[in-house]
């Protein structure tokens, strides 16, 4: 079969308004961009016409400024699942332009294929090779496109010229079946590979083949500053110490890692300590500093959905595909993320907070309870089955202005029961095993930064008439009051709550 060969604005043309559209990838990598940026211009000049378009973007995570950026910019879309991260998208979401539904990024596969979100009536692939038979070799990103593939009526393939043809062998693409026919998934160490290394599609339904040349785009991070380099010397502190405890065996476990500044701080710790033995990673993205820790041995190998590197890192990764093949495996998001492997293989999972609160309750999503920041993730996949649950976060925001650290938090994404250590720059919190009270009592202690722990004292003892969790109902969200009405939370007076009845 000689697939027909389109521009970007010809493909775009094969979108109606109302589609539901599956993009290949996972953060930047493997996400497509050439059709999207012309299916929001296409959207423009609709609109300009006096015509609705808007189509719904279903992705395996975040994407980039193609896709969510010019998308959201042409106000061209409708629904959006289920993770975003990019300023024009999350604009979008607050003003309610955007019909956003967060959630699990393990289940959303799942959750196409049980017919739950609707049909799939377009999927958009980056590749870096087709061929007559329908076997598409993929880009540095999975995601939830094989279900996307499979259930799609049209696909359309951006043949990225800017990928070797040599990255075929790093992917290993596996569906599980669906209930009640689902079996275990054969995951038993990150290095198993359980599927194929294409993705394997009814020919008939490829639609055409943009052809493109293009890089992910993606930005190192900072420097490391002091208060990450501090998070990540607590982190890598309390794992050493678990292990002279016997609670980590000496061969050490293999962990999960977030995404950002953080992250990649706690793996180059962990990288530069000597008591911390060569690891493996079963994860759903890995960095910059993971591909370093390849480089030292210390990271033994890895398993991800995607491979969310700087442009120069993946030069690197492309000029010597033989010693990463042999380290790194690519796999769809539900396998990457999935709550059965995450529990079998006894992952330490770490991943950042937005804010905390003084019971170990975490919020990962809304900024005052109200406003999405980016979207759950991948966080709760790993967090709730995890054999560690660490969460990070810095002590305070906006210079002191906010307390990352609250009597409760304004949006619960990760309860009490999910977390298992809080870490700052002040100190760790070891809350297993601790009631509502002395989990309150460790993280005022030991986590939260000296500008907030009188105001959190305070907070306590306006609950001490309290039984099992010392909540004040009228006080529980002073903190978030008082930010909204003078912009800092320093100015919070506990003082008026504590006669009965006043608020």
């Amino acid at each position: 079969m000689s697939y027909k060969k389109l521009t970007s604005e010809e493909a775009a043309l094969l979108i109606k308004n109302g589609d539901t559209i599956g993009f290949s990838g996972f953060t930047a990598a493997g996400t497509p961009h050439v059709i999207s940026q012309a299916l929001a211009k296409r959207a423009e000049a609709e609109h300009a016409a006096g015509r609705a378009f808007k189509v719904s973007v279903f992705t395996g995570a975040s994407t980039n400024d193609s896709v969510d950026g010019a998308l959201a910019r042409a106000n061209a879309i409708d629904r959006r699942t289920p993770y975003q991260s990019h300023k024009d998208s999350r604009k979008g979401i607050n003003s309610g332009d955007i019909n956003y539904f967060d959630m699990h990024l393990s289940q959303l596969a799942q959750n196409v294929r049980y017919g739950f979100l609707g049909k799939i009536d377009v999927a958009i692939i980056e590749a870096a090779e087709v061929t007559e038979d329908g076997e598409i070799t993929l880009g540095t990103g999975v995601g939830a496109v094989p279900t996307f593939a499979r259930l799609a009526k049209i696909i359309l393939i951006e043949l990225n010229s800017h990928l070797p043809k040599e990255i075929k062998g790093i992917h290993d693409i596996y569906e599980p079946l669906d209930p009640p026919y689902r079996k275990e998934i054969p995951v038993y160490k990150p290095s198993d590979r359980i599927g194929s290394n294409v993705l394997k599609v009814d020919p008939a339904k490829i639609a055409c083949i943009v052809e493109a040349n293009y890089t992910d785009g993606v930005k190192g991070f900072a420097p490391v500053e002091e208060t990450t380099m501090k998070i990540g010397e607590n982190v890598t502190n309390f794992l050493v110490d678990e292990m002279k405890a016997g609670r980590i065996p000496a061969s050490f476990l293999p962990i999960q890692s977030g995404v950002g500044n953080i992250a990649n701080a706690v793996l180059a710790c962990m990288g530069k300590n000597p008591d911390i033995p060569p690891f493996e990673m079963y994860t759903e993205v890995v960095q910059d500093a993971v591909v370093a820790l390849m480089k030292t041995g210390k990271c033994k190998f890895a398993s991800t959905c995607s491979l969310t590197v700087s442009d120069e890192v993946m030069k690197d990764v492309f000029e010597n595909l033989d010693f990463y093949k042999q380290r790194l495996v690519l796999r769809p998001g539900e396998i990457s993320n999935n709550p059965e492997v995450v529990r079998r293989l006894g992952l330490i999972t770490m991943n950042t907070a937005l804010e905390a609160d003084i019971f170990g309750n975490v919020n990962s999503t809304h900024v005052v309870g109200t406003k999405m920041m980016n979207g759950i993730g991948g966080s709760g996949d790993f967090t709730r089955n995890a054999y560690i649950s660490i969460f990070t976060c810095p002590s305070v925001a906006k210079e002191g202005k906010i307390s990352a650290i609250v009597p409760f938090v304004s949006h619960v994404d990760h309860s009490e029961h999910s977390v298992d250590v809080l870490i700052t720059e002040q100190g760790v919190a070891d809350l297993r095993g601790k009631s509502p009270r002395q989990k309150a009592e460790l993280i005022i202690e030991n986590c939260v930064n000296p500008e907030y722990k009188q105001l959190l004292r305070e907070y306590l003892k306006l609950t001490e008439s309290n039984n099992h969790t010392p909540h004040d109902l009228n006080a529980a969200f002073a903190f978030h009051n008082q930010f909204n009405k003078s912009g800092d939370m320093r100015d919070t007076c506990l003082s008026k709550y504590a006669v009965k009845g006043e608020a």
